[in-house]
């Protein structure tokens, strides 16, 4: 089993324990559910800089990223920093993440929040709602097309975005769909965590200009920002970048006003 497969496997156990503790009936009754989302991808289409600047304790291929900072202090300083969005990891095994952090972002911040986790269940869509997410991520690589299209429509009928996350051209031609808002092209294989951003670059092509293009992972300079905005990426997801300095929302300033300067 390589990694994905791993935290598919004890995602699926994960979901299935939760589902006993708290039912569907009880999430939907959240305060939450009655909130209007904000449109992650309304914002990156007006957006100067594009950054969804990311909430990461640590992860597989990095181990311990920052283990020090509260979410609350990340969140308002990705806010002060003129963030687009902001991405909230919830997985705990592996990411050292959780719900708490997406409610303590959501309490912090007013920019539109991604909950970054491995959906592989409905329950998790309406639970992404009840704790505050304005979008939700979809992995084309652990999802058929069927699911994509059922979990997408379901989250449209929430009120949430979908950014759809692919790594190669046979995943995105499964997945383009009018449920989806944004298609996200991960640098990162996620079998062999090895980062190329020519594959955002070359997928840029194949993606129709109906959606939202993001770049995702292993984008750590300015440069590297100008270049993928000439293949008509919006939205660029960053997170150990800023994650791995003290203050991740200084960090993000500076990195933003360089973008926009």
């Amino acid at each position: 089993m390589n990694i994905l497969d791993k935290i598919v496997a004890d995602k699926r156990k994960e979901v299935d324990l939760k589902k006993s503790l708290i039912t569907l009936p009880q999430l939907e009754a959240s305060v939450m559910m009655e909130r209007t989302s904000i449109s992650l991808a309304e914002v990156l289409r007006k957006s100067n800089s594009g950054i969804i600047a990311e909430h990461k304790r640590r992860s597989p291929s990095k181990s311990v990223i920052n283990q020090s900072l509260s979410v609350q202090d990340v969140a308002k300083g990705y806010t002060d920093a003129s963030a687009s969005g902001m991405s909230v990891l919830t997985d705990g095994k592996y990411f050292g993440g959780s719900l708490d952090d997406l409610v303590l972002a959501r309490a912090s911040t007013n920019i539109p929040i991604l909950r970054k986790e491995f959906i592989i269940d409905e329950y998790q869509i309406v639970e992404a709602k009840a704790y505050g997410a304005d979008v939700i991520l979809l992995i084309a690589a652990i999802l058929s097309r069927e699911e994509i299209k059922k979990f997408s429509e379901l989250a449209k009928s929430l009120g949430l975005d979908v950014l759809l996350e692919v790594h190669n051209e046979e995943e995105l031609e499964k997945s383009i769909m009018p449920s989806l808002d944004m298609l996200g092209v991960n640098n990162r294989n996620l079998k062999s965590f090895e980062v190329d951003l020519d594959i955002s670059k070359t997928l840029s092509k194949k993606i129709p200009d109906d959606f939202v293009k993001v770049s995702e992972s292993g984008i750590s300079s300015v440069e590297a920002i100008r270049e993928l905005k000439e293949f008509d990426y919006q939205g660029f997801l960053i997170g150990e970048n800023f994650m791995k300095t003290n203050e991740p929302g200084e960090s993000a300033k500076r990195f933003i006003d360089k973008i926009i300067a």
